[in-house]
């Protein structure tokens, strides 16, 4: 397993990332914590997790993911031997009434109470890496790519919303910071308050990127590399889109997104992803190489990378996607693969 730093900081992350959505929604916590067991003797040390998974979250399932990891952690006593991230819900209104009465501004007084529920759930003293889920504004996320400026009032700042997390940071709750689903300016709003404030930096960026999903590379690639916020990225199989197991005509029993809960994660399967996807696969074929395998492989050698978030059904599909990580592109499948995303760019943002 390779190791990134997140950001400037002394924490080493394993290029692969378990992540956790389905956890007490298409998962049982046995089958969870089989699956942590596996991946930890694998090398991954880099769990994520949300204090609204499971997905698609509902009243019965809220913070659930994280329970079943705080049971496992106090079951196995490696809280030391693994970094652990999460991230508090931006605004949400009727979408999560649950949440904090859907007072889910990313304030100070919502962010220490994320903070304190996610510390219990999680049965820990502390947070490795702790995550804006997405922007209060409105802005570019969860698949939309053309900005339409809307005047909001009532904002939290990002000057405000920073100084609460480096409050959490002084008292040992958090050990580090990052942002999830934002856009460049976003990152740099962050960057330059930390500078004039004398705030804590974010160390990361969690954002969509697979071979159906390259727009982190407009604008925000640059801005990982130079600024040493590296993407998280998640998503990397577009829910298992790029498997191919949906280009069969039957879906198999356990697809995620033939459930009924998942139907409205459909920019994966419309028509113009799933001829891109074919051609994907064409490429993986024509090399001999799993296809899921590739498409993982392709994200994790991205130079703005530091991890790459993988979800699985079962321990089979965990240990494939972990050993993406020794799989290395040689030139003539990247230019091949380049030839696709040219007739095919973006096809699921």
């Amino acid at each position: 397993m390779k190791y990134n730093y997140l950001g400037n900081t002394d924490l080493k992350v394993s290029r692969i990332c378990l992540g956790s959505m389905t956890w007490g929604e298409q998962n049982t916590e046995t089958q969870a914590h089989a699956q942590l067991d596996l991946a930890f003797d694998m090398g991954v040390n880099f769990i994520d997790t949300a204090e609204m998974y499971a997905v698609p979250s509902r009243r019965e399932t809220y913070g659930e993911s994280e329970r079943i990891i705080g049971n496992w952690l106090k079951k196995t006593g490696k809280r030391a031997d693994v970094i652990i991230a999460t991230k508090v819900v931006g605004p949400c209104g009727d979408w999560m009434p649950y949440i904090r009465d859907a007072g889910t501004h990313l304030d100070r007084a919502n962010i220490r109470s994320a903070v304190e529920g996610s510390l219990k759930r999680l049965q820990t003293d502390y947070i490795d890496l702790y995550q804006t889920h997405w922007p209060e504004r409105s802005t570019n996320y969860f698949g939309q790519l053309g900005y339409e400026h809307k005047q909001e009032l009532n904002l939290t700042s990002i000057k405000q919303t920073l100084s609460a997390l480096t409050e959490l940071v002084k008292e040992g709750k958090i050990r580090v910071i990052g942002v999830s689903n934002e856009s460049p300016w976003g990152i740099m709003e962050y960057l330059k308050h930390s500078t004039r404030n004398h705030l804590d930096r974010i160390v990361s960026v969690q954002n969509p990127y697979s071979l159906l999903n390259r727009s982190f590379e407009v604008g925000l690639a640059e801005i990982a590399i130079r600024e040493r916020v590296g993407l998280l990225a998640y998503s990397p199989l577009g829910f298992g889109v790029l498997t191919g197991k949906y280009l069969a005509k039957s879906l198999p029993a356990d697809a995620r997104l033939g459930l009924p809960r998942f139907k409205r994660f459909s920019r994966y399967t419309n028509p113009i992803p799933v001829k891109a996807t074919s051609l994907y696969a064409g490429v993986a074929k024509s090399h001999g190489l799993n296809f899921g395998q590739m498409s993982l492989a392709y994200v994790n050698q991205r130079p703005f990378l530091t991890s790459t978030l993988i979800g699985a059904t079962n321990c089979e599909q965990l240990k494939e996607n972990i050993e993406s990580d020794d799989l290395v592109l040689p030139d003539e499948i990247n230019k091949a693969i380049e030839k696709v995303h040219k007739t095919h760019p973006n096809p699921a943002p």
